[in-house]
């Protein structure tokens, strides 16, 4: 009895805590929070709530950073996930818009509406679902990350539930999302019948061997994983949902997809194609390329006709992940690092821009339109300068990590032989400037008109549309205090680099055993 006790054990699965612990800390604080929310008073539901969020947030990046490790990955869960530096890299990223958007979330409508618990349990429960994302080493996680990841979010783009746009916003998301989930699925299918093979290192050593790089039936399965993924990463043409679901959603919403969203959907990317499919990079990188000439080309086209800030950002985006798919294209390691890379500064450039929407848009009778930071410069050089630093290191310019970002996909795609791919990343942020120094024209170009007290109805000058003593964001401390840190790190990191750089390596070295340059 003893000897069939000590067989059954060494036979059982040995589960790695420590690697997994990140995930208990999300998926864990998950549920603490909702059950937190179930005290009545003002004190749980303004304090307790968003500081139990803040602490499981915190609890996750502490043991993300005892998990570090450079070099190759250790898989843990019979091998469904995997933990590097890639999956702890970008788990990072999508901690600290997590904390980001509970600062933003903390006064907003959608809190008060949907329950302060419900809000906060499910972005956990969406972070969760990337987290996943990120370390997936099989096909069947990864299809959980991403439902884990997007159910949440559809929810949470509804949460004003007594705003038409929003509800518009959430059964938008809903229904493509599904759409996309479900082309997902069935390329994943098809790349499970061609290979017989669900983790990602067996289907990488059955392709040219079992299974012949050029098999119909394995293209057709990456042509629709690649589609399906395309969805959540808002690359063009799969991106016609990301303007309008962005402008209804509420704005701490808009923010947290934003970059949690893309970061989650770049990370599996990265780690299917450069791992799992990187024998058939010379037949996927052509058309990743094509995708990432009309991604930019349609973002940057898109958003030159915007008025509405958050539309502007949303079309941005798209142009953004064209840049960033550039780093897919070229399938090294180089390549690797610099999406990483461009994907960190992405939170505090994307961050520090939305930050002043939320502000403004709380403020003004025009929400989130460019007329809402008319004259900001004037009215409120606190906000107008986070927003000038954001759009400056979107459009690239030296000085700010955006710039930084863009040199180092650049360098990439020049160094794997795709010079033109960085030609078109240089067309695209010339195309830009157009709509990025639009806004800043606004913000400090515009005259600030205050309404003189005392004069004839007739002969008053008409304010700023929006502007009130009111608008000063010291009434938001911790929205500027975001806003602000923010704007301070797309600085720091355009002009020393160097943290991460060493990071971006760190990323790199994850797939350094299947990746070349």
């Amino acid at each position: 009895m003893i000897a069939l006790h000590v067989i059954a054990a060494a036979k059982a699965p040995v589960i790695d805590y420590k690697g997994i612990s990140p995930l208990f800390a999300t998926a864990g604080g998950a549920v603490i929070v909702l059950m937190a929310a179930l005290f009545r008073g003002r004190f749980a539901q303004r304090v307790l709530v968003p500081f139990l969020t803040v602490v499981a947030l915190g609890a996750a990046i502490g043991l993300t950073i005892w998990n570090w490790h450079s070099g190759d990955r250790r898989p843990i869960i019979e091998g469904a996930l995997g933990i590097d530096a890639l999956a702890l890299g970008l788990s990072l990223i999508i901690y600290v818009a997590g904390l980001a958007t509970v600062a933003f979330a903390w006064r907003s409508v959608a809190l008060r509406e949907a329950g302060t618990g419900e809000f906060f349990a499910l972005m956990l429960a969406s972070i969760a679902g990337m987290t996943i994302l990120a370390a997936a080493e099989n096909l069947v996680t990864l299809f959980i990350g991403i439902e884990l990841l997007s159910i949440p979010l559809y929810v949470l783009c509804a949460s004003e539930v007594r705003r038409e746009t929003a509800l518009e916003s959430g059964l938008k998301y809903l229904i493509i999302g599904s759409v996309g989930s479900a082309t997902l699925l069935y390329g994943l299918a098809l790349i499970y019948g061609a290979t017989g093979a669900t983790g990602f290192e067996a289907i990488s050593n059955a392709i040219g061997t079992r299974v012949d790089v050029t098999d119909p039936l394995l293209l057709t399965g990456i042509a629709l994983a690649t589609a399906g993924l395309a969805f959540k990463a808002s690359v063009a043409p799969f991106h016609a949902w990301t303007p309008d679901v962005y402008e209804g959603a509420p704005t701490p919403v808009t923010a947290f997809m934003a970059v949690a969203t893309k970061t989650a959907a770049f990370a599996i990317i990265l780690r299917l194609f450069d791992e799992a499919l990187v024998s058939v990079q010379l037949q996927s990188a052509p058309a990743l390329a094509a995708l990432a000439v009309i991604t930019i080309i349609v973002g940057n086209v898109g958003a030159i006709g915007q008025n509405s800030l958050k539309r502007m950002l949303a079309w941005s985006g798209v142009a953004q992940a064209g840049y960033m798919l550039a780093g897919v294209v070229v399938g090294t390691r180089l390549g690797l690092q610099a999406t990483a890379f461009y994907l960190a500064v992405y939170l505090f450039m994307n961050m520090a821009a939305f930050g002043v929407v939320i502000a403004r848009e709380r403020v003004s009778e025009h929400g989130d339109g460019l007329k809402s930071i008319e004259g900001l410069g004037s009215a409120s050089p606190l906000l107008a300068w986070p927003m000038t630093i954001a759009m400056l290191s979107l459009a690239g310019f030296p000085a700010t990590a955006g710039f930084i970002g863009k040199f180092y996909l650049i360098s990439a795609t020049v160094d794997g032989n795709w010079a033109w791919l960085g030609v078109m990343i240089v067309v695209g942020s010339m195309i830009s400037l157009v709509y990025y120094l639009r806004v800043i024209a606004v913000m400090w170009m515009t005259p600030l008109k205050v309404a003189l007290p005392g004069l004839p109805r007739r002969g008053r000058v008409q304010p700023v549309a929006g502007w009130s003593p009111e608008a000063d964001p010291k009434a938001q401390p911790e929205v500027l205090l975001v806003t602000l840190l923010m704007a301070a790190a797309t600085i720091f990191f355009g002009i020393v680099p160097s943290p991460l750089f060493h990071l971006a390596h760190d990323v790199g070295s994850s797939l350094s055993s299947v990746l070349g340059g």
